[in-house]
């Protein structure tokens, strides 16, 4: 593994040796990219260098950066870090007051802002953070105020920066210098930024090299907010191995994007599995007779495959055949949807459902789970493409220690664990221990192989009045797994049984009223219905039969979708259950009546 000095000499690996190779691609309208080269690429990189320089940003000065995930956020990400200023991103979904706190905590002292709508939360909280002398917006424009400067303008202000003095900057990079400080999403109180070093970035990016199966002329499709650790690290990787990388417009239009980017491989959370996994079963449910027949069929000669292929065997001659004709049947559609050649993907920041990696691996597309965290520069472990084991998240990747404290908690070690909280001495301490182990607040076990399996939260462990220890994570994921639950929150600490707070999927529960004769005004009334009720009462009695009977939810309560926007979800999409206790407070008792 090499020892890079800075993310910009390992930028300069690549530059070298494929200057003229498509480096990124995106979207100008629905049907067609644009894309520039890994030379290209690096000329503007250094034109964002020397307009910082002119801005006066100094070594380890903070750049914030927020927006959507696309091409300027990268070439900005890598302007920053190469004269040794400090990316802080921020993410896109963030109101105003939750920006203040991170332009000020991080001492920022420039913005890179996607839109008029990112602006106008800057505008708003303008007075309270002092210390930001320049907004450089990526599209759009606001003359009247020259606080704020187009990218293009922002660009012209280098030009007088001389090479010499740009040269000079990098070369004064070191390994251990700053690169990047990114923000837990805070589940519970005020975030916390973790400082993530020149080579922590450079080491992962080696890490996640050696643990993929990366070919030349791939194509790698990014939709994940760069704003999260997790994105970014994909990113870092892909320059290191030479892919191209397509930015999607955006979330609403994944799946038209899709077919257009044709990646070879991608990197999602189970939340785009767990939503491509229903819409495919409803919409198949919803023909049933023969096309359900063939369905099921197809998908019985997968699990085979599967079974076979995770004993590390191959499948029999007449199994293959089968399985040629299920494709042929019922696969392609899935792979046709997502562009006709993702060969793998991987899910990470959250647990994904063995049912649902399975069914994606029935059907030929090989999801890969892995565990990272912002601490640790979103990467420890992954399973590898035709080394998968369905319900751990991989070995570790190389340079990387895991061990199980006596407690069952899960330790790493590497040069992948940051440097420490911004700011905050005490949070550092009870979070790295003097050995250098990250406590990382999860449990699980190692197989003999490796393999680690994530067996819940140490916060979020369940003990209910009997005594019983019960993660919530698996119970979640598995209730979920129906196509007319969106979201579920188990409860039962120091109760007597587990209930859950439940949000519907409100496509297929509209589907389902309009089947029944159940009449309602808008969608959202079915929240509050009783054969909706009756439904999802019946539903949760089904899949607890995967559980044993003290894991079991004996009560639910339907409730209004957690959004960011109501204050129950984090930027990427973890439920905060403190607030979701605390706002369903009456719905929670009222589940247990006698206690």
């Amino acid at each position: 593994m090499k020892d890079y000095k800075s993310i910009h000499e390992l930028l300069m690996d690549t530059v070298r040796s494929r200057p003229n190779q498509t480096a990124w691609k995106w979207f100008i309208d629905e049907e067609n990219l644009v894309s520039v080269s890994w030379k290209d690429f690096y000329e503007l990189v250094r034109k964002v260098s020397k307009s910082l320089i002119a801005l006066d940003v100094q070594k380890d000065d903070k750049v914030n950066i927020i927006s959507n995930t696309c091409y300027r956020w990268v070439v900005s990400d890598l302007g920053i870090t190469s004269i040794g200023a400090v990316t802080v991103g921020i993410y896109q979904s963030n109101l105003p007051n939750d920006c203040k706190y991170i332009i000020n905590h991080s001492d920022a002292v420039v913005i890179f802002a996607e839109n008029m709508l990112q602006l106008k939360k800057l505008l708003e909280i303008r007075n309270e953070i002092p210390n930001i002398r320049k907004v450089v917006l990526f599209n759009d424009s606001y003359p009247e105020d020259d606080w704020v400067v187009t990218f293009d303008d922002f660009l012209e202000l280098g030009k007088d920066v001389s090479d010499e003095e740009l040269d000079k900057r990098i070369g004064s990079l070191q390994p251990d210098d700053l690169a990047g400080i990114v923000y837990t999403s805070g589940t519970t109180g005020v975030p916390k930024g973790a400082m993530l070093t020149h080579d922590n970035i450079t080491f992962t990016a080696q890490s996640v090299k050696e643990c993929g199966q990366f070919r030349e002329g791939d194509t790698m499709f990014l939709f994940l907010p760069l704003a999260h650790v997790f994105a970014r690290t994909c990113t870092y990787s892909a320059i290191i191995v030479g892919t191209t990388t397509v930015f999607a417009r955006g979330m609403d239009t994944l799946i038209d994007d899709f077919k257009v980017a044709k990646p070879d491989w991608f990197v999602s959370v189970p939340r785009i599995f767990e939503k491509v996994y229903s819409k495919v079963k409803s919409t198949v449910e919803s023909k049933g007779g023969v096309a359900l027949k063939i369905f099921n069929w197809a998908f019985s000669v997968g699990d085979e495959v599967v079974e076979r292929r995770m004993q590390n065997k191959s499948p029999s001659f007449f199994t293959g055949i089968k399985y040629k004709i299920a494709h042929k049947l019922v696969f392609h559609k899935l792979h046709d949807a997502l562009g006709g050649r993702v060969r793998w993907c991987i899910s990470g920041a959250a647990p994904l459902n063995p049912e649902i990696a399975k069914f994606f691996h029935s059907a030929g597309i090989q999801v890969l789970e892995g565990i990272g965290m912002t601490e640790n520069t979103s990467f420890t472990n992954v399973n590898r493409y035709g080394k998968c084991r369905i319900g751990t998240v991989g070995a570790p990747g190389p340079g990387i220690e895991q061990k199980i404290a006596d407690d069952g908690e899960i330790l790493f070690r590497g040069r992948n664990v940051m440097k420490g909280y911004y700011k905050m001495p005490e949070e550092t301490a009870e979070t790295i221990d003097k050995d250098g182990w990250l406590l990382t607040g999860d449990l699980g076990q190692i197989d003999e192989d490796g393999f680690l399996s994530v067996t819940g939260r140490k916060k979020e462990l369940i003990i209910t009045a009997g005594g019983k220890n019960i993660a919530p994570a698996p119970i979640e994921g598995v209730i979920a797994t129906s196509k007319y639950v969106n979201q579920v929150c188990v409860i039962g600490d120091q109760k007597k049984y587990l209930s859950a707070l439940i949000t519907l999927d409100l496509e297929n529960i509209q589907e389902y009223a309009d089947q029944h004769g159940i009449s309602y005004q808008k969608p959202e009334d079915l929240v509050f219905d009783k054969e909706v009720y009756k439904l999802i009462e019946k539903e949760v009695i089904e899949k607890n039969k995967a559980f044993a009977s003290y894991e079991s939810i004996k009560k639910i309560t339907i409730v209004p979708e957690f959004t960011i926007e109501n204050g129950l979800l984090t930027p990427t999409m973890k439920l905060k259950k403190n607030k979701a206790f605390e706002k369903f407070n009456t719905e929670i008792e009222s589940m247990y009546p006698t206690e």
